[in-house]
């Protein structure tokens, strides 16, 4: 089974400059070619990888592109892939740029080939890379198996190595508690609620901590651009903000553990977190052109700062990925209705949910927790769903294209067309 691994890079400053350059070649690559690709669409004329990587070759020949020629040119092709993979999946015009300052640098050798990995003693080893040379890293975790690519990422003040290999597992047919199923409620007071009625919650940042990084902020912003002060205030502030992410992804693993780690069906809301984090829409005065009522954006505001925190969808991811090795199956249901609904009686009125946490049933009478009551709904709404594949089972794959040329092929269909079929096996009758 392809899996990642993980590890922190130890950089000379020299490697550390080189990759900062090599991470901005291949930013200003894929801004190039984006807008190389919206200005073909706006004439009617679609342009691929193919065409883009010729031309791409072309380019690092041309006087004052030199700089193209000092990136790995397959980091420069991946990220021409990369592109067109995420324009056939979100369109042209989905796509978004790639910023100097808000986009962190990233790039991927995708030749594993050319990739050689030495563990040097218990806390460190080292890696060749094509034209980084042996850079160090320290050894956290076993490899594991062979590396198929590896990508460098910088986060923060941070070099981070990421390792695809094949760690030879298989994905288990059957998880190893069958029948145990469970509904997940992801909320703003508890994060994770289960219908089993554990509560998983965690703060990500205390109240003197988001006082520092609003500190950190109008430093910041006090700032002029392109100064050196400007420079650190950022750097103090994203190292501050990679600290709150690495411990939401510290939450979303453990979590991730637990839940597929020991159930077999884990649901889900389907929740449209974008739409759910839209601002207020303005509502203008009638009465008075120009001026507008009150709409509740400040509370909207805040509510959406709180759901982003959260990190309903890193939770997910995390379970999706921990259910490979688990055997666990992962879905998602219409959240509709889920808040409001009796578990018991099924009856469905807005009035049986009185606060954020009690839920009393205006027809069988029935109180509890809201959010278990949610998470109970939401299980029994992802039983009712149809069986999706296993953990590891790709839905819909191609079948293996056969090679044999077009004259074996006519000479199979006519064999095939000539031969006698098989008899049909009798089906079940179904009441």
């Amino acid at each position: 089974m392809l899996t990642g691994r993980r590890y922190v890079l130890d950089f000379t400053p020299e490697q550390a400059e080189f990759a900062e350059r090599i991470g901005g070649a291949c930013r200003a690559v894929w801004n190039t070619a984006l807008e190389q690709r919206r200005v073909y669409r706006r004439g009617g004329v679609f342009i691929g990888y193919h065409d883009q990587a010729r031309q791409l070759a072309e380019a690092k020949t041309e006087p004052g592109l030199e700089w193209l020629g000092e990136a790995p040119g397959h980091c420069l092709q991946q990220t021409l892939i990369d592109l067109d993979a995420s324009c056939s999946r979100h369109g042209v015009w989905g796509v978004r740029w790639k910023s100097k300052t808000a986009a962190r640098p990233s790039f991927r050798f995708p030749e594993g080939g050319k990739i050689c990995v030495e563990r040097l003693n218990r806390r460190w080893a080292r890696a060749k890379l094509p034209k980084l040379g042996w850079v160090r890293f320290w050894w956290t975790r076993p490899l594991g198996g062979p590396a198929k690519n590896a990508t460098i990422t910088r986060d923060g003040q941070r070099w981070y190595i990421s390792f695809l290999v094949e760690d030879g597992i298989d994905p288990p047919g059957r998880h190893a508690r069958p029948d145990t199923g469970i509904g997940v409620d992801r909320g703003v007071a508890k994060i994770v609620t289960t219908s089993e009625g554990v509560f998983h919650h965690q703060v990500f940042a205390t109240g003197r901590e988001v006082e520092h990084a609003a500190k950190l902020q109008r430093d910041l912003s006090r700032t002029r651009k392109g100064s050196n002060r400007r420079r650190h205030a950022a750097r103090r502030s994203g190292a501050f903000k990679a600290k709150i992410r690495r411990r939401r992804e510290d939450f979303a693993a453990k979590t991730a553990c637990v839940l597929a780690g020991g159930h077999d069906l884990v649901v889900f809301e389907s929740l449209k977190t974008k739409n759910m984090t839209r601002r207020a829409a303005p509502k203008p005065d009638l009465d008075r052109p120009g001026r507008f009522l009150p709409n509740g954006a400040a509370a909207k505001t805040g509510l959406n700062k709180a759901i982003l925190d959260k990190g309903w969808h890193r939770i997910e991811q995390a379970v999706r990925a921990k259910a490979r090795y688990t055997g666990t199956i992962v879905i998602t249901v219409n959240p509709a209705y889920t808040s409001v609904t009796c578990h018991r009686c099924k009856h469905v009125d807005p009035k049986s949910r009185k606060s954020q946490a009690v839920f009393a049933c205006t027809s069988c009478g029935h109180t509890g927790h809201a959010d278990v009551s949610a998470a109970k709904n939401i299980l029994t709404a992802g039983r009712a769903e149809p069986a999706p594949p296993r953990p590891g089972v790709r839905a819909g794959a191609r079948k293996p294209r056969n090679r044999v040329g077009r004259k074996a092929n006519r000479q199979a269909t006519a064999a095939q067309a000539t031969a006698h079929p098989e008899p049909a096996l009798a089906e079940i009758p179904r009441l």
